[in-house]
């Protein structure tokens, strides 16, 4: 029988982990918790939270502080996103898209220049920041991209829109990378590149924030492009790897709403837990009823499992693993899970679930995009499946 020998797998979270943890829960339960059905129910977008955020450091927690970000790894990352979707989902997805959306392509790709004049304000949260890949005819299927940019001299010429995109169009929004077709290759293939366009140039224009079923606190727009003109030091990255490029922030993106939906789902099953524990019917406690209490059993089980699986994740970037495989499936596992959690977190609060002023009843309709935003399940059923090996039609 072989010896064991020690091995890097730990379910210990270090000190630093621990400590972010709780400093951001205390954040979201001091600061965020109290206005965030006020901001729910009037679509206002938090602009004193995303200060907060800034003046915690987690805006650009991953990025490197010489560049103004924080330093810190993608574990810390994933427990911020999760601590703030505990509460609000509204709030996280605003750090979330900014950071792992926003932010990182310009550090991954961008030149060190780029990176001297850009990142500061934006890993600081002094400036948001958003990524055009999403289009209104070119969903799931991003290839299929029709926005356009031609040189013309020292510039390129942009024209095109962009659907659903996330901190596009809020007072402190510093512009947007956006994908655009610049080219064929020796295929007559479209080539693909990023580049980024400041707010305020002419013929950008940026629609009204849009109506959504859920996220109402968070910016989300329509973009559109017309004869827009920056300069061609604005692409970022070589020209014609945008593909790759988005390839690479979309599996990162992965575990950022994967962690989303983690905290979604905590947060909804200790409402549930918290309800079932105070109300009473037929004389006792209704978490006392076998029927509840499993149900609580069976989410909290659930929960942890998912834990694990996007902690890995963001552990296997880290070390430099190949995670695409993991991300998927986190991504699935929790945008399912956190659906199936605040309905039975509504279950369980019975009437009561079903009214506004209940949190239960946000967390409800913010859960579904999580099965759709940053790859619907079926994408994420895709990429899985490939990974094992499967050929598929």
């Amino acid at each position: 029988m072989a010896t064991a020998t020690s091995s890097p797998l730990s379910f210990q979270l270090s000190d630093e982990h621990e400590l972010l943890r709780s400093t951001v829960r205390d954040f979201a339960e001091q600061v965020v918790a109290p206005q965030a059905e006020e901001l729910d129910r009037e679509s206002r977008f938090p602009y004193d939270i995303v200060k907060g955020m800034a003046d915690l450091g987690i805006m650009g927690i991953t990025i490197p502080e010489e560049y103004g970000g924080g330093g810190s790894d993608t574990l810390c990352y994933a427990i911020a996103v999760e601590e703030l979707a505990r509460i609000d989902s509204s709030v996280s997805i605003t750090m979330c898209a900014h950071h792992s959306l926003g932010t990182l392509p310009i550090y991954y790709f961008g030149s060190e220049q780029q990176k001297q004049d850009w990142l500061p304000a934006l890993a600081s949260g002094e400036k948001l920041h958003a990524f055009g890949l999403t289009e209104p005819g070119a969903g799931s299927d991003a290839g299929a991209a029709r926005t356009t940019a031609r040189r013309d001299g020292d510039e390129w010429v942009i024209n095109g829109s962009k659907m659903f995109i996330t901190n596009a169009g809020t007072d402190i929004t510093f512009g947007v990378t956006v994908t655009a077709i610049t080219g064929e290759d020796d295929r007559g293939r479209p080539q693909i590149s990023t580049i980024m366009i400041p707010n305020g140039t002419p013929g950008y224009e940026i629609s009204d924030p849009l109506k959504k079923m859920g996220w109402h606190a968070s910016d989300t727009r329509a973009l559109s492009f017309n004869d827009v003109r920056v300069p061609l030091e604005n692409l970022v990255g070589p020209e014609g790897k945008g593909f790759t490029q988005f390839l690479k922030i979309l599996d990162g993106g992965r575990i950022g709403v994967a962690s989303l939906g983690l905290g979604l789902a905590q947060g909804a099953y200790e409402q549930a837990l918290k309800y079932a524990q105070e109300r009473n019917q037929f004389g006792k406690p209704i978490a006392g009823f076998q029927s509840i209490a499993f149900m609580l059993a069976d989410m909290a089980t659930d929960i942890e499992s998912a834990r694990l699986l996007t902690y890995k994740a963001a552990w296997q970037k880290d070390q430099g693993i190949d995670f695409t495989q993991t991300a998927a499936m986190a991504k699935l596992k929790t945008g399912i899970l956190a659906r199936e959690v605040a309905n039975l977190s509504s279950q369980i609060h019975g009437g009561y679930g079903f009214m506004d002023e209940f949190p239960i009843s946000r967390f409800y309709r913010d859960a579904k995009i999580l099965e759709v935003g940053e790859g619907t399940n079926e994408i994420q059923r895709m990429v899985i499946a490939r990974g094992l090996g499967v050929k598929l039609h």
